[in-house]
C-alpha cells in the first residue's frame, strides 16, 4: 500500500429538490453525493468510467455507510472529501467526508466490488486500476 495519501476534494451545492419539507438535505439523498464523489475521484485518478467498462471491467456497490453529524440545507456549498481507506484484493472502500465551511456533517463509506462485465463475477482490481488509486490511499 502507498504510505502517501491525496485526499480528493469535489464542491456541490445543495439544490432545493435534494431537500426535505424541514429545509434540509434528505437523508437518501447523501449516497447520491457519496456517487458523485467516488465518480469525481474515479476520473482524476483513472479517467471516466466507460474506459474501466471498455476493458472489460466494472466496480459496483456491495456496501455503503452513512454517519450523521449535523444537516446540510438548501443553497450550503458542500466540500465531499474522498479517499481510498482500503484497496483489497478484489475491492476498494472509498472514506466520504461531507463538510459545509469544515464543518464534519456527514461520515460515509462505500465498499465497490470489481466484476467481469462479461460473467458479473468478481474479479481481481486490475493493476492499471490499482496504480491509478493508490495516489488516493489513505496513508497507514
Amino acid at each position: 500500500m502507498a504510505h502517501a495519501s491525496a485526499e480528493f476534494v469535489h464542491e456541490l451545492r445543495v439544490r432545493y429538490g435534494e431537500c426535505d419539507p424541514q429545509g434540509i438535505v434528505f437523508n437518501a439523498n447523501y449516497l447520491l453525493y457519496f456517487d458523485v464523489a467516488f465518480t469525481e475521484l474515479w476520473r482524476a485518478a483513472i479517467g471516466p468510467w466507460s474506459l474501466m467498462v471498455e476493458r472489460g471491467v466494472d466496480a459496483v456497490v456491495a456496501e455503503a455507510g452513512v454517519k450523521f453529524r449535523a444537516p446540510a440545507r438548501y443553497d450550503d456549498v458542500l466540500e465531499l472529501h474522498a479517499w481510498i481507506a482500503q484497496l483489497g484484493t478484489t475491492s476498494m472502500t472509498t472514506r466520504i467526508d461531507v463538510r459545509r465551511a469544515g464543518e464534519l456533517l456527514v461520515e460515509g463509506t462505500l465498499r465497490h466490488v470489481c466484476v467481469s462485465t462479461e460473467t458479473w463475477r468478481k474479479t481481481d482490481v486490475p493493476d492499471w486500476i490499482r496504480a491509478g488509486l493508490e495516489a488516493f490511499v489513505l496513508a497507514a
